[in-house]
């Protein structure tokens, strides 16, 4: 079933009767706050003490991208109606990322879709800094002829762009999800946890390995930032859930951020931050899946140029393999440490696991499933980690075996 084309509003108005629905945290699943501006709602994946501690522009960008946000309700609606509108940013010379895409479910059946269009596109020029502003028109998204039965209905919003709600309109009313008590899992990482290449919102690896698992995923996965920050790990503490992991790794490399002497401490903090408000919940630590540009050779990371001389995007890792002697970190290395650190730390905790990034996806399988840009995971790639991750982590009990407690829904 395709979306059906948006009419004009007053042919809206005058061929039904609608019921406005406020966007509030009864119907929204995965995001940690709701902003409402001066166009409507905005989805925050961090709240706004943790952002109000970083002025990186790249974290602002991102915690505002709602990677595996939902809204959630039930309803005999046969037509649903966003208005929305989007913030993209460009850069000049490079290839325009794909257009964001709203993904609607029925009865947990992913029954239409559609891209995302208009708003507001910053374009960055990198060799001047400069930047200018478009600004196209608020998409209405319409889903029509959908079953006229009571169903349960989810709207996945775009993981890859900035996206506001202005208005969600229904010819039925609609009321929150009875509540299901499924076991809430709170995962951090870097660009791949959040979706980076993965073409749908509920295609990148975490959301289907949520839907495969039925768990309740709280995606805390930030393009460029998971880089061991304090507010982070604070907020994880703050947050109420059953299992939670983290992947650490690849950022700390291609920014080229600290050395093993700095890294070592900073993990333990973090750790130790997190079980400040989870003593005992599943801790489950992911080291880096297989990237070969930076197995051995230290960041900082770089566009290739020549590559992008020819319309394509690839990454390339800039330093000397012999820094490793002197702390810059690897992928293998920060393999190497986090082993260790967890092998330590279990001595004390019983519910702290480990799982080798290897194991969700190896040198093998980078031969069957080339990273599109040397850096993130193709989409086959994103549905092959789902999978590797349900199958070791959720189907066979191994690392997180059962949840403390199980908590109301987000």
């Amino acid at each position: 079933m395709n979306p059906t084309p948006p009419l004009s509003e007053g042919q809206r108005l005058s061929s039904q009767s609608w019921i406005i629905t406020p966007i509030t945290s009864d119907i929204v699943r995965g995001a940690l706050e709701l902003e409402h501006t001066e166009r409507g709602t905005l989805f925050h994946r961090l709240p706004s003490w943790a952002r109000a501690q970083s002025t990186d522009p790249q974290l602002r960008m991102v915690d505002s991208q709602p990677s595996g946000v939902r809204l959630v309700f039930r309803s005999s609606a046969t037509t649903i109606e966003l208005d929305v509108h989007r913030t993209r940013t460009t850069y000049t010379g490079f290839p325009e990322r794909p257009d964001g895409i709203i993904e609607l479910m029925i009865d947990g059946n992913l029954t239409a879709d559609t891209t995302t269009s208009g708003g507001t596109t910053s374009t960055i020029d990198m060799a001047t800094g400069a930047t200018t502003q478009t600004t196209g028109p608020i998409l209405t998204v319409r889903f029509a002829e959908l079953p006229s039965h009571a169903k349960d209905i989810e709207i996945w919003l775009p993981h890859n762009e900035n996206l506001e709600i202005l208005q969600l309109r229904t010819d039925a009313p609609l009321e929150p999800e009875s509540v299901r008590h499924r076991p809430v899992w709170l995962h951090h990482g870097s660009s791949i946890s959040q979706g980076s290449n993965a073409t749908h919102p509920s295609e990148i690896w975490p959301v289907r390995a949520a839907r495969l698992s039925d768990v309740e995923l709280i995606n805390l996965g930030f393009g460029g930032s998971a880089l061991l920050d304090p507010f982070m790990a604070r907020t994880m503490r703050e947050t109420d859930a059953d299992f939670i992991s983290v992947k650490i790794g690849i950022n700390l490399v291609n920014t080229d951020l600290m050395r093993l002497r700095a890294f070592v401490p900073a993990v333990h903090g973090f750790l130790d931050t997190i079980r400040e408000g989870h003593p005992e919940t599943p801790l489950l630590i992911i080291s880096p899946i297989y990237c070969a540009i930076h197995e051995d050779t230290p960041g900082p990371g770089a566009f290739d140029m020549d590559a992008l001389a020819e319309g394509t995007i690839t990454f390339r890792a800039t330093g000397d393999p012999a820094a490793q002697a002197a702390g810059k970190l690897t992928l293998t290395t920060i393999r190497q440490a986090l082993g260790t650190i967890v092998e330590q730390r279990q001595k004390q905790d019983p519910h702290l696991y480990y799982l080798d990034g290897l194991e969700l996806f190896g040198n093998t399988d980078a031969e069957e499933f080339p990273l599109p840009d040397a850096l993130h995971p193709s989409p086959a790639a994103h549905r092959l980690i789902s999978e590797r991750f349900t199958q070791l982590v959720f189907e066979s009990n191994q690392l997180f075996g059962a949840p403390t407690q199980e908590k109301p829904r987000h």
